[in-house]
């Protein structure tokens, strides 16, 4: 049983439903990414999401495609990036699951990537410009190097294909609370329309999953964690994060924004 899988079973076993931070490595200060998940961890999160920065970040909204300048303006590089997660595995179980496009690991090559990945300590890969039906090449090599890999659920999903997808993904599926990019939002769903989004995932989907894309306080998460089994919360702790002044600020903001949001 693999760490990302323990911890559903542990969140099922005590009722209780996952937090997922995203976070953008060496944003907003060179340096700080390790200090950021050791905060991550401090504050609960039960993963956490590392984003891998890409020059065209096309789910991405404003704030997470400003972070990911500052990250590639401060070096960050995919090597850096595992070894950060390489260094933080001495330290926590976390699962860590990296999110990215896919032209960054074809690039460095499948079989070559997914492999560093894993001995780094990476628990899958979220890579929301390959669909699932393109993504077998990613998909064997994650299997053969031990990483789930997560595709994404929509709201334009049809229920055959929401079945497929949580067939094909490894141990959760990631839902989209909204057509469109990332960024946080003051209310998801119109007129009901996220809760008979995610009513319809629950019947369709026999593993676990998340919602992510908009979420950005509390009464957001209790909302879609009433039908799912966890919430990601991205660009809401970046907006966070980037407005601090210095290191310390940016961890102090972390903590205490993470500690806000609460399922239950």
């Amino acid at each position: 049983m693999n760490r990302i899988q323990k911890k559903f079973e542990q969140l099922h076993t005590t009722g209780k439903k996952a937090i997922v931070p995203y976070i953008t490595p060496e944003f907003p200060f060179k340096g700080i990414t390790l200090d950021l998940l050791r905060a991550c961890k401090e504050a609960g999160a039960d993963m956490v999401e590392v984003g891998i920065p890409f020059s065209d970040p096309l789910a991405d909204g404003p704030t997470i495609q400003h972070s990911s300048h500052v990250a590639l303006s401060n070096g960050v590089t995919m090597s850096s990036i595992l070894d950060i997660v390489r260094e933080f595995r001495r330290q926590s179980e976390i699962p860590i699951i990296l999110m990215g496009y896919v032209n960054p690991m074809f690039r460095r090559g499948y079989e070559r990537f997914t492999a560093e990945a894993s001995s780094a300590g990476v628990d899958g890969l979220i890579v929301p410009d390959l669909p699932p039906e393109e993504g077998f090449e990613l998909k064997k090599a994650c299997e053969s190097a031990g990483l789930s890999i997560v595709f994404l659920i929509a709201p334009t999903t049809p229920d055959e294909r929401m079945k497929r997808i949580d067939l094909l993904s490894t141990d959760f599926t990631y839902c989209v609370s909204v057509t469109g990019v990332t960024g946080s939002r003051e209310s998801i769903g119109t007129n009901g329309s996220l809760d008979r989004f995610l009513q319809r995932v629950r019947l369709n989907v026999k593993k676990p999953f998340v919602v992510g894309f908009g979420i950005s306080n509390s009464d957001q998460v209790r909302n879609v964690c009433r039908y799912a089994d966890g919430a990601v919360v991205g660009s809401a702790l970046i907006d966070a994060i980037g407005k601090a002044h210095n290191p310390a600020e940016a961890i102090d903001h972390t903590k205490r924004f993470l500690l806000s949001l609460s399922p239950s």
